[in-house]
């Protein structure tokens, strides 16, 4: 058995910035990922960020990484990747299985589970050929890999992951041939938009996928257009050539692990479906438990950053590493940071997520 002030679950943006702040308060910190090195989703992000200075406005997302992995670095934090944690007990017990067989038990005073969320699919005929995809794994395709995953793509999804991603694949040399929205209207900002539009890709909103045609993969994709309903209008199809299809239909938390250790769920649609009951100080319904980044409802890279320090600073706390006034004044002051991140058109909705949430926790107690 190994034993530590905090664990945290997840080495994406959150989980890189709650260890961090544990560790500079003075916490033994352990981070665990299943994948082979930490940074997450920001290793894939080539785009730059926007926003204020304390957002990282004008710094590219693999950056932003890059400099989380070196304050973690000089701060010693103890990293264990390759390792997948498989069960919570007790609110303090994980059980973890690195490289797929060998069995670890970890004791921590508090747990912080930064998890993030999968990607959600669209079914239709023809989904299960080759070249069918999530977004997020082209985006690991042509950012990590350097491969290119088709040559003509079709986009599901004009949210901001859909259009980030379209953008990126032109800039690796693939041709973007349509971004299909189902909705009425393009559902991410503007500034990303954009950049497709004087690329010369077209929209199409109203429409979805209806079938993937191919022998062996995907050779051609059929759109049609969605009436007041969201139902096919007969006669309206469209067969596009294309090798690709990508989908970016939106983001699932991952509760697992908070649901097997007990905390209490609700449902939030704005927030990605599924997530734990959480407080402003990001603790669950479980006193050791905390939670940040996407599986506390999905949000931006930004958002989960702040997120994952606040988490810190509060589990630091609870460990008597703050004072209570310290505690305040640093949550304080991330506060106001994320009610600027939740501020806008795109924000508020999720402001008022958060706030039903903490409402919910407030009731429980």
């Amino acid at each position: 058995m190994v034993f530590t002030d905090v664990a945290v679950v997840g080495a994406g943006p959150a989980g890189l910035s709650a260890a961090i702040e544990c560790a500079e308060a003075g916490a033994n910190v352990i981070l665990i990922d299943e994948n082979t090195k930490p940074g997450g989703q920001l290793f894939k992000q080539i785009h730059k960020f926007f926003g204020s200075r304390e957002h990282h406005a004008g710094v590219r997302g693999f950056r932003i990484g890059e400099e989380l992995l070196l304050r973690a670095r000089k701060l010693d934090i103890d990293v264990w990747l390759n390792c997948e944690v498989c069960g919570i007990y007790g609110g303090t017990e994980l059980w973890i299985v690195k490289n797929r067989r060998e069995s670890r038990r970890l004791k921590a005073r508090k747990i912080i589970l930064a998890t993030g969320a999968t990607e959600n699919a669209v079914a239709f005929s023809g989904w299960t050929l080759p070249g069918v995809m999530g977004a997020g794994a082209a985006q690991t395709m042509i950012n990590l890999h350097r491969v290119i995953p088709g040559n003509r793509v079709v986009m599901i999804g004009s949210g901001n992951v859909g259009v980030i991603v379209s953008y990126q694949l032109l800039q690796a040399g693939a041709d973007v041939i349509a971004v299909v929205e189902a909705a009425p209207r393009l559902g991410g900002y503007g500034v990303h938009t954009a950049k497709l539009r004087r690329a010369g890709v077209p929209f199409f909103t109203s429409h979805t996928v209806l079938e993937a045609r191919g022998k062996e993969s995907v050779e051609s994709v059929v759109i049609v257009r969605l009436d007041e309903y969201w139902k096919p209008v007969a006669g309206t199809e469209k067969e596009l050539e294309a090798d690709t299809v990508c989908i970016a239909a939106g983001l699932t938390p991952l509760i697992e692990l908070a649901m097997l250790a007990g905390c209490e769920i609700c449902f939030i649609p704005s927030l990605g479906g599924h997530v734990p009951v959480h407080d402003r100080r990001m603790r669950t319904s479980i006193e050791s438990i905390y939670v940040a980044g996407d599986i506390a409802g999905v949000e931006e890279a930004s958002t989960a950053m702040e997120e994952g320090r606040l988490s810190g600073i509060h589990a630091s706390a609870s460990l008597g590493l703050y004072s209570a006034d310290k505690e305040e004044e640093l949550s304080h002051q991330i506060w106001e940071r994320l009610d600027v991140l939740r501020s806008g058109p795109f924000g508020e909705g999720r402001r008022k997520a958060k706030e039903k949430i903490i409402s919910m926790k407030s009731m429980t107690q």
